[in-house]
């Protein structure tokens, strides 16, 4: 059944470009990538959140040598930076949501976006740094 058929009326006049019904997209011009990645991102995180919990209870009570050896595992070093990965992009992800919504001046938003997308790399390398560092026994 069509729109005219089930209103008794033509089809209301769309407010979008012809390109924009054919890509489907908002005004925006992203779609909801952003609200998937992060979607994906959290899911990420819930599940190593287990073994991030248990790595963390076996590095209790050790001293510097003791965690060094537990960190230096290959398999405790990819579930950390798999974990710091999901984090890092999801914040990023999170604040961008909030700058963009809650802050109005665009230069400031342009601003703001930039020194989040930094801070999060930032955030992202120097834990990496500090895995590599201590799984490589350096």
């Amino acid at each position: 059944m069509s729109y005219s058929e089930s209103h008794g009326s033509p089809k209301p006049p769309s407010m979008r470009t012809p390109l924009g019904r054919v890509r489907n997209l908002g005004a925006a011009h992203s779609g909801t990538s952003d609200f998937w990645r992060q979607r994906i991102t959290g899911v990420a995180m819930t599940l190593l959140m287990i073994p991030v919990l248990v790595i963390v209870m076996m590095l209790l009570g050790r001293n510097q040598a003791g965690a060094a050896q537990i960190l230096g595992s290959l398999p405790i070093a990819v579930i950390l930076l798999l974990f710091i990965f999901a984090s890092a992009w999801h914040m990023k992800i999170g604040m961008q949501v909030v700058i963009e919504d809650y802050v109005h001046n665009e230069k400031l938003k342009l601003t703001a976006i930039m020194l989040n997308n930094f801070f999060s790399i930032a955030v992202a390398l120097a834990s990496t740094y500090a895995i590599l560092k201590l799984s490589s026994g350096v």
